[in-house]
């Protein structure tokens, strides 16, 4: 397929000139990191590159390592949208077939649509020519030997502030909507199967948009949604176009330790850009780095962030079933990431639940899910959790 020919606008000439005469973008383009604050928390044995942007004050609020490189996982389908977008120019707008691909691809990271833009737009093309736009200084495409797979562009978190400052103050209005307004309604569920509501999405009470993005071959199927099916080697850990083989090469990124990155934009008219990259130790189940994360982002300074109500509790085994009512009578909602933490707001008793020796007949409330999860799967020594109150009407 021919690309479709580029618009003749100028916004990666706007930004950068912007980058170089704003003073308050200065470590922007010098490079500097600022210590993060005292209060930030990362989990021991998680490597993290940290970059929080207020855009009301013109100002980071956190960076740590934020010019680090990680592989970005399924956070790159951010530039293979704007690509996309970009080549619609002058009108933008985006064919039945393209919103049917994109709109998974940005609400639930839908990987099949990154394969077929990243095979029909010219792989590694479609970087290099986002890293130009942009503005970008510490993005590369995949190595060499390895350009089939997207997932292997190396990423930083203050590049991916760039990347959502060019989206919400250079890129043309129907560009920004788009992408924007897709990552506002990110579902809990990737098509893939896997909880992708961990960092920002759990940090934070609405509004937010998000694109997040993992990798990593200890990650067991996806168990979100029942019957939801996937697998932890699948193009969701390598992020692999199917139409180019790649060579066993190994590429500078680190690649062996599970990734786990939270971006996007917190509070009202996305006053904040956050950007939380990760790799944990090899080995690390998916419920650990999602609740590491989830810990780590909800240390942040971030201007405009609410923390929702309730309160975190780890929880234990696998497939744990997230129920509408107290009772195991109907059908699942979903199923939770082995160990998980989950933020409780209330508790009622319920329907008893027996894993031997234990009975429990008190069940938590989990406002992030809507539904319920019985008590005997939550790590408290107690039926009835402390300083939880219970729900009104039980």
């Amino acid at each position: 397929m021919h690309r479709i020919a580029r618009r003749p606008g100028t916004g990666g000439r706007v930004w950068r000139a912007l980058l170089a005469s704003a003073a308050a973008l200065l470590v922007l383009t010098t490079g500097a990191s600022a210590p993060a604050t005292a209060a930030v928390r990362v989990p021991d044995g998680v490597i993290a590159g940290v970059a929080v942007f207020d855009r009301q004050t013109g100002t980071f609020t956190e960076q740590l390592d934020s010019s680090a490189k990680f592989r970005s996982a399924s956070v790159v389908k951010l530039l293979i949208a704007l690509d996309y977008l970009l080549g619609r120019a002058p009108t933008y707008s985006v064919p039945a077939a393209d919103r049917a691909r994109l709109e998974p691809m940005l609400r639930g990271s839908d990987d099949a649509a990154a394969n077929h833009y990243w095979s029909a737009n010219g792989g590694s093309g479609i970087v290099r020519r986002m890293v130009d736009e942009v503005g970008l200084t510490d993005t590369d495409p995949p190595p060499a030997g390895q350009e089939g797979f997207w997932g292997y562009t190396a990423l930083s978190a203050r590049d991916t502030v760039r990347i959502y400052r060019y989206l919400l103050e250079t890129a043309p209005a129907p560009v920004r909507e788009f992408v924007m307004g897709n990552l506002r309604q990110s579902t809990r569920c990737a098509t893939d199967g896997y909880d992708q509501h961990f960092g920002i999405a759990g940090a934070f009470d609405r509004p937010w948009a998000v694109k997040q993005g993992w990798a990593g071959s200890s990650f067991p199927a996806g168990t979100c949604t029942t019957g939801a099916s996937s697998a932890g080697t699948s193009s969701s850990a390598s992020g692999r176009s199917p139409a180019s083989d790649a060579a066993p090469d190994a590429p500078a990124l680190d690649l062996a330790r599970p990734a786990l990155h939270s971006t996007g934009t917190v509070g009202s008219g996305d006053r904040t850009i956050v950007a939380v990259l990760t790799l944990h130790p090899v080995g690390t189940s998916y419920g650990k780095a999602y609740t590491d994360i989830g810990r780590l982002t909800r240390s942040l300074n971030v201007p405009g962030g609410t923390p929702p109500a309730g309160t975190w509790f780890g929880t234990w085994s696998d497939h744990v079933n997230v129920r509408r009512d107290p009772s195991t009578g109907n059908p699942p909602i979903t199923q939770l990431p082995a160990g998980v933490e989950v933020l409780v707001g209330c508790q009622r008793k319920g329907q008893a639940v027996s894993v031997p020796p234990y009975n429990n007949d008190w069940w938590a409330y989990l406002p992030q899910y809507g539904g319920y999860i019985s008590n005997i799967y939550v790590s408290s020594p107690e039926n009835k959790l402390p300083n939880v109150p219970e729900c009104s009407g039980s």
